[in-house]
């Protein structure tokens, strides 16, 4: 169930910073609420989702005029501040309800010319929606609970018997004009409802004040949930943060896989330098429990639970079985999938009016049974997005096949979203860093020249696993780094350590391209009277450790069939030892000739 996290003392707090001015108020406690629904991934995911706030603020001529504050897009609801609710101009917005169709071009341009600033950033391409309904307050998410209800086949029907009338469902239209004409035409049949399902999309909940709608949203959240449950037995899988369960044999087939699709990428770019994709593995029980059903292969064949996952995870994952997670057979999947994508490409952009460019046809996630789900992407984060949406999608089928069955929308109308101008400008088109798609292994990672050494990657856009002894080191080292970045403390010297490191580095990100070998430690004193024992610990730390590691590379670099970099840190001593450094420096000089 999803938790009703509204405070009346912090809202209270929140509109008093705001001022006295009863609009931005309003503003700030629709930020509150924004905010609640944001960081609630039962309700929405990476920036899913939109809300508004309608009040009246005074223009330049000393006239009150109503005003909406809605957000915008590339937002994140879980963060958004006051300055993220693009303003618009209410009256120019609801003018185009007169019309009986309207242009993408025509939409942007009125949306624009109704901005108070116009530098601010794009409204939310369900404004319109929002505007035309009366309500003061508007909340739009992408629940799981509702998403399962939306795809069921007598989804109507449902609405009727769960609600009673007090929400409405609408058909699906693409966002913008048509479903915004759409929307409010099925709410001026039904002026009394309080929300309104979008049929293979989502779920709208508005009030004339915050709190009540945000309350609506989570009160018609659960009660979708409970019907759920008492209609399958089952509760509905909570969303969470990621869980990245280790997986037996992943460390095999992920950097084979991320091999063979950049191969493809290769290929479609035609760029022989195409970073291969990062993966984020997930691996629970109920993922396990997900691929082990009998229809699953089907299942893979339905597609996304909603339209606005499509941009980021396709709408068909890779599906490899058992009999598949051979290099040749791989091999052969990635490449019936390239051409299934190419061919729907084809089919579906020769019915556009407009022309239209083909994406990489390659998938952005993959099912892989007995391993897990992957999330596949340019750089870590993209990966982790696709993972969390499809750990979303399968929670949305599994509950909708246990309720009636799951039938999403059919390619053509995914095609017009996914290939849809203002959807994927959603993603930006910014160039992506030098290192984006490049994972760098460090060892000695927390240390000064390790540490130095992975943030100029980071900075170029690569994804960082550090190794280093220091478990505390490391946790502020990685710290240091954000997010996106993993690595794991252990003893390089030890038997299996390379082993290890590479295992874990490989599940985290699906592969290695560069490993900086940079761990070592000087131990000195005149060799006539050296030690055995510290010369052979210092061989062990700088050189045969290096060894290792380079060999753990090597091995990941012909899995994924594209080479890849090995940096040895040898130091000076390795070609002029000073002296008493020649416990140093012999090791030092071997490892250089590991070149």
């Amino acid at each position: 169930m999803v938790a009703n996290k509204w405070e009346e003392a912090e809202a209270k707090e929140c509109a008093a910073r705001a001022g006295k001015h009863d609009a931005d108020q309003k503003l700030v406690l629709q930020v509150y609420a924004s905010r609640l629904i944001g960081g609630d991934p039962d309700l929405v995911l990476h920036g899913g989702g939109n809300t508004s706030c309608k009040v009246m603020r005074r223009d330049l001529f000393g006239m009150d005029c109503p005003v909406m504050h809605v957000k915008g897009s590339g937002q994140d609801l879980a963060e958004i501040e006051a300055a993220g609710m693009t303003a618009l101009r209410v009256e120019d917005v609801t003018a185009l309800r007169r019309l009986d169709r309207l242009s993408d071009a025509d939409m942007v341009n009125t949306m624009r010319g109704a901005m108070l600033d116009s530098a601010g950033p794009y409204p939310s391409i369900e404004s319109l929606l929002h505007a035309f309904l009366p309500h003061s307050f508007v909340n739009h998410t992408h629940a799981t609970a509702m998403l399962a209800l939306a795809d069921l086949p007598d989804a109507e029907a449902v609405v009727a018997e769960i609600f009673a009338g007090t929400v409405a469902t609408v058909p699906f239209f693409k966002p913008g004009f048509d479903l915004g004409k759409a929307a409010i035409g099925v709410f001026d049949a039904n002026p009394d409802v309080e929300g309104l399902i979008l049929l293979n999309h989502g779920h709208f909940a508005f009030a004339d004040d915050p709190r009540e709608a945000y309350e609506r949203l989570i009160r018609h959240t659960n009660m979708v949930e409970e019907w759920m449950r008492a209609k399958s037995g089952k509760a509905l899988r909570p969303a969470g943060l990621p869980k990245r369960e280790k997986a037996e044999g992943a460390g095999e087939i992920l950097p084979v896989l991320r091999g063979l699709i950049g191969e493809q990428l290769t290929h479609h770019t035609k760029d022989r330098d195409a970073a291969m994709p990062i993966s984020d593995l997930r691996a629970g029980p109920d993922i396990q429990a997900f691929l082990a059903r009998g229809d699953v292969e089907v299942l893979a064949r339905r597609g996304v639970a909603t339209p606005d996952h499509v941009i980021r995870t396709k709408n068909y994952p890779l599906y490899l079985t058992k009999a598949h997670q051979t290099q040749e057979a791989m091999a052969q999947a990635v490449a019936d999938y390239a051409k299934a994508y190419t061919t729907y490409f084809i089919e579906n952009a020769a019915l556009s009016r407009e022309t239209k460019t083909m994406l990489a046809p390659v998938p952005d996630v993959a099912w892989i049974e007995g391993i897990g789900i992957v999330g596949l992407g340019q750089d870590a984060r993209a990966a982790s997005i696709a993972a969390d949406l499809a750990e979303q999608n399968i929670a949305v089928m599994s509950m909708a096949e246990e309720c009636g069955g799951y039938f999403p929308l059919g390619e053509a109308e995914l095609f017009g979203m996914e290939y849809w101008s203002l959807e994927q400008a959603k993603l930006g088109n910014s160039t992506p860093a030098l290192f984006a798609g490049r994972v760098v292994m460090v060892t000695g990672g927390a240390g000064a020249i390790g540490l130095a050494t992975a943030q100029a990657f980071a900075a170029l856009g690569a994804n960082i696993f550090l190794v280093d002894l220091q478990p505390v080191a490391l946790a502020k080292a990685l710290s240091s780094l954000g997010p996106d970045h993993d690595g794991l403390a252990l003893d390089i010297t030890a038997a299996d350590a390379a082993r290890r490191a590479a295992s874990a580095c490989v599940t985290r990100f699906g592969g290695l391209d560069i490993l900086v070998s940079n761990a070592g430690a000087a131990w000195t004193g005149e060799m006539a009277g050296l030690d055995d024992t510290l010369l052979r610990k210092s061989f062990e730390l700088n050189f045969f450790a290096h060894h290792a590691f380079s060999k753990a590379a090597a091995d990941i670099f012909a899995a994924q069939g594209r080479g890849g970099q090995i940096l040895f840190n040898v130091s000076k001593q390795a070609v002029n030892p000073g002296k008493g450094f020649g416990a140093y420096g012999l090791p030092k000089a071997t490892t250089m000739f590991l070149l």
